[in-house]
């Protein structure tokens, strides 16, 4: 190894930072040493525990024991531990836990590794305490004649000039040897905190439902933004260009369908403040504004929809009030993309249908293809049909698009929605 890597291993940023992450160990642990000695010194007979180096090692082992029993008990011990180590010893975050251990064994595996955190950290703090005054006494030995005079420090020193001479690279070994074992115990910390401090299999079955749960939630805002912007940009800028080409000629068309882009401005930023809502977790913004259904607000859908010069034909042959809540809901934004669907690509007529079919929900949409007929484009990779197919999906249900069979020129949309049984005559 070249000399700058090994400096730089020994005492670079990271080495310094994991330095000071066993540093912060050592300090961690004088509590459970200071408890432990009050009882070893009793034990022992000893009246001064930190006189004698035997009796702070033997008060440091029976303060591990202890130290161990907390951070089994302690739910902030993880979070803690977590923390320190992302900041100090260079782990990926992603290898490490968050929040509090779930299982008994991941406890286990926390209060083990915060036993061997305050044990390693206890050691290098006082080694770090010990040995470079006695390191730099050693290299100053030579040159201050005042410290080979003390013979409990340096014994007969004065009588050996080759020892006198080789007491400054004692000194420097010994500052070495000292970087080289934080070196050591940090790195091999380091090392085993991804195994005792990373996600236990429990963990990461939750970390992966929150993250499911948090896509479903991205997904079906989403999908209410497409439909309900998307809808109302289809209708408004259509109701827009009727009434611009009959401006001169048909005033009352006009107040009609700036009527209508007015009442589905409105209602759209209803429905928005109502999505913004539920993104920034404001319960009372959601409720200001409850998501649409077919039993309150299809009318209004439809009526919007022909103020545009739309020819809308509906056929409702099932009570919409009588739908569970969930299929209402879901029911309305498909009709409603439908809908969009034949004012962009169509722009002229739309025949829809609703009705049982046995125990499901029908939706049939029909609308002319355009002239080249291929289908309605799909701007932005079809994500009205893919909305639609998703919402029925998620219930249960069907959804398929295309060109009608039988019927050339005509693009049919038809979905089911499972519904509770109930005995009706099917759709022919």
């Amino acid at each position: 190894m070249r000399p700058q890597a090994a400096a730089r291993l020994l005492f670079g940023s990271r080495a310094r930072r994991r330095w000071l992450h066993l540093i912060i160990g050592g300090a961690l642990a004088m509590p459970y040493l200071l408890l432990a000695s009050v009882v070893v010194g009793p034990l022992t007979g000893a009246t001064d525990v930190f006189s004698d180096l035997g009796l702070q090692l033997a008060s440091f082992a029976c303060g591990l024991p202890l130290a161990a029993l907390t951070a089994a008990l302690s739910p902030l011990t993880r979070p803690m531990s977590v923390a320190v180590v992302r900041a100090l010893c260079g782990v990926d975050p992603a290898e490490l836990a968050d929040g509090p251990p779930r299982t008994r064994e991941a406890r286990a595996r926390t209060a083990a590794w915060f036993t061997l955190h305050l044990g390693a950290g206890g050691i290098l703090s006082g080694m770090t305490l010990a040995v470079p005054p006695f390191a730099l006494a050693l290299i100053a030995l030579p040159f201050v004649p005042a410290l080979r005079d003390s013979d409990k420090l340096f014994p007969r020193t004065a009588d050996h000039p080759w020892a006198l001479a080789l007491m400054p690279v004692a000194g420097l070994v010994m500052l070495v040897a000292l970087a080289g074992c934080a070196a050591v115990a940090s790195g091999l910390l380091a090392r085993w905190a991804p195994a005792l401090l990373g996600p236990s299999p429990a963990d990461r079955l939750a970390q992966a439902e929150e993250r499911a749960a948090d896509l479903a939630v991205r997904n079906r805002l989403a999908r209410e933004l497409h439909d309900s912007v998307g809808h109302a940009l289809s209708a408004v800028t259509l109701q827009a260009s009727a009434a611009r080409r009959v401006l001169d000629s048909d005033p009352d068309f006009v107040r009609e369908a700036l009527a209508a882009i007015e009442d589905t401005t409105r209602r759209t930023v209803g429905e928005l403040d109502a999505v913004l809502g539920v993104l920034r977790e404001a319960g009372d913004a959601a409720a200001t504004a409850p998501a649409p259904t077919l039993a309150d607000d299809l009318d209004g859908l439809l009526r919007r929809t022909r103020a545009g010069g739309t020819e809308v034909t509906a056929r409702v042959d099932v009570d919409p009030a009588g739908l569970p809540p969930l299929v209402s809901r879901e029911a309305y934004r498909i009709v409603q993309e439908a809908l969009s669907n034949a004012l962009r690509h169509a722009g002229t007529a739309v025949a829809l249908r609703l009705a049982r079919d046995g125990d499901a929900l029908r939706i049939i949409a029909e609308n002319p293809l355009p002239d080249d007929g291929a289908g309605p484009p799909r701007p932005g990779g079809g994500h009205g049909l893919r909305g639609i197919a998703d919402r029925a999906r998620l219930l249960g249900g069907t959804a398929s698009a295309g060109p009608a069979p039988g019927a050339p020129g005509t693009w049919l949309l038809d979905v089911r929605l499972p519904l509770p049984s109930r005995k009706e005559p099917k759709i022919p």
